[in-house]
């Protein structure tokens, strides 16, 4: 069919009833979409990408009237009606013609754009009480949607399984092009351990109706703040990408707004989609299906890459947009989803603080930093330099073994919370780690031991850069260092699968990839052993 004559007169503001002063243009890979003044008019191309079907003119009636109807539930004021193109009594072609009917239209009224989400958070302009009623907004509208039968079916462990395989198996020609072959094997080990250890969890979420027929695409430019809340553009070519559990569209603007950086709004929505819908389980899932839907962007972004026309600088950008979604589905898998406590070892140089930072950043916990607890506890400024004789002054046994006990409890009490907590320290000293390990095997908890070593020649080094930063709060010396060596127990009460033994010397963030998969693996293995 030659589209050329429909494309032609819709860019004419004389070819509508109310005469707009101009057209807009906009064309998708699915639509055509003209905006006449104050009103919309959105035509689908005839295409066939496998995940929908618009070849037919009955099939283009069908999806508009079906996104129409789906539309209306998020947005009754803005979608107005299915309008057909057709010729008049004259043979000229019209809107609202009523014989020899060519295409349809999705009928719309225009929304103001200066309200869009998006914008408003570009802006600084979308705080709390803006997340809050977007939030209320979806609750309710989960509430009210269809669930049952085939919807229902969407939710189960066997279909969830099937659509993270479906990833895995498209994703495997990106490897080393926008995926590093680190990201695919963990991200795979965790949907499928996740997916197992939380059986029961998924098969209630069924059994309980939490599977609704959802909007589909719930993301930062689909949703309006105006007089009332809109959310509009919502899938209706595929069941399959709407039918789901309403976790998991949470999960998808969350995961919107932390890839573009508004991480206190994301965390603003969950809380008061939480306060709103009282659906305790979505702390558990939240995660899981940010992982997925982040997976699902980098691969939908990785496919653009198959257009073989495509300028080199447009391949870097589109790589490096589907790499960052890749990441941030990574960071979504390692974050720990219960309270843990790793420790560090080594001597002063070794790479501790920095090691403990990277694995805090990835697993989602708080690190405790006995150098800077130990100026706390004395009143001293962490910045403020002590350089004395090993054992001597602040660093004397009596005030190391009060900042060690001090920071074994401040670690209990932020475990006690929920919180997985890194005991960033040298715990040179067996019957310091062995009070941590009590400590963690008291409150029913895992524990972990990350030695850390480097070469003399890099650790002096670093020592001499460190005392001529005024920021850092740790003291160490070369002198100290020789000392210490002397009176470092190793760490040989520890099992093996239990500690890690990294040097920091040499290619350190393989070795954390290989901590954060293990621990996080371990976690939820643990989960479906329980």
């Amino acid at each position: 069919m030659d589209y050329s004559p429909i494309i032609e007169q819709m860019t004419r503001p004389h070819f509508y009833p109310h005469r707009p002063q101009k057209v807009e243009t906009v064309q998708t890979h699915i639509s055509y979409v003209f905006i006449a003044g104050d009103y919309v008019y959105k035509v689908k191309k005839p295409v066939n990408f496998g995940f929908l079907d618009f070849t037919t003119l009955d099939l283009r009636k069908f999806y508009c009237e079906e996104e129409l109807r789906l539309n209306r539930r998020l947005a009754p004021s803005i979608y107005l009606a299915v309008v057909p193109i057709g010729h008049d009594d004259a043979g000229k072609l019209t809107l609202g013609g009523s014989s020899d009917i060519v295409e349809y239209a999705v009928f719309m009224k225009k929304l103001p754009l200066d309200r869009m989400l998006k914008i408003l958070l570009a802006r600084g302009q979308a705080d709390a009480g803006v997340m809050d009623a977007v939030a209320e907004k979806i609750a309710r509208f989960h509430q009210e949607a269809q669930t049952g039968g085939r919807i229902d079916e969407m939710g189960t462990p066997s279909v969830i399984l099937h659509n993270h395989e479906e990833n895995f198996a498209q994703t495997e020609k990106y490897i080393g092009v926008t995926i590093p072959a680190f990201q695919h094997t963990f991200l795979k080990a965790y949907a499928e351990q996740f997916i197992a250890s939380n059986t029961d969890l998924l098969q209630r979420r069924v059994a309980e109706h939490k599977i609704r027929d959802c909007h589909g695409d719930l993301h930062l430019e689909h949703i309006c703040v105006a007089d009332e809340i809109i959310v509009f553009d919502c899938i209706e070519f595929n069941e399959r990408f709407r039918f789901a559990d309403v976790a998991a569209e949470v999960a998808f603007l969350t995961m919107d707004l932390d890839y573009n950086g508004y991480f206190g709004q994301s965390a603003d929505f969950a809380n008061a989609y939480l306060k709103y819908s009282r659906d305790e389980d979505l702390r558990a899932l939240l995660n899981f299906y940010r992982c997925y839907y982040a997976f699902v962007r980098g691969k939908v972004t990785s496919f653009r890459l198959d257009q073989k026309e495509m300028p080199q600088a447009e391949r870097a950008g589109i790589r490096r947009v589907a790499s960052k979604y890749f990441d941030l589905a990574c960071a979504y898998a390692s974050r720990l989803e219960k309270p843990a406590l790793i420790m560090t070892a080594g001597l002063i140089g070794s790479g501790k603080s920095y090691q403990a930072r990277s694995l805090a950043e990835r697993l989602g916990a708080e690190v405790i930093r006995t150098d800077v607890l130990r100026k706390e506890l004395l009143q001293i400024a962490p910045t403020e330099k002590h350089h004395e004789s090993f054992g001597q002054g602040i660093y004397s046994g009596d005030i190391s073994r009060r900042t060690y006990e001090k920071a074994v409890e401040l670690a209990a009490e932020k475990i006690g919370r929920g919180i997985p907590v890194i005991l960033d320290a040298s715990f040179r000293c067996r019957a310091d780690r062995t009070m941590a390990a009590d400590m963690a095997r008291r409150l029913g908890i895992p524990f972990y031991v990350v030695e850390c070593a480097c070469p003399d020649d890099v650790v002096k080094i670093r020592l001499e850069k460190r005392m001529l930063d005024p920021d850092n709060p740790s003291d160490g010396r070369w002198e100290i260092l020789q000392e210490q060596k002397k009176q470092y127990e190793a760490v040989t009460e520890i099992p093996e699968s239990r500690l890690f033994q990294i040097d920091t010397s040499d290619n350190p963030e393989s070795m954390r990839r290989k901590i954060v998969s293990s621990i996080k693996l371990a976690e939820l293995h643990g989960m479906s052993s329980k």
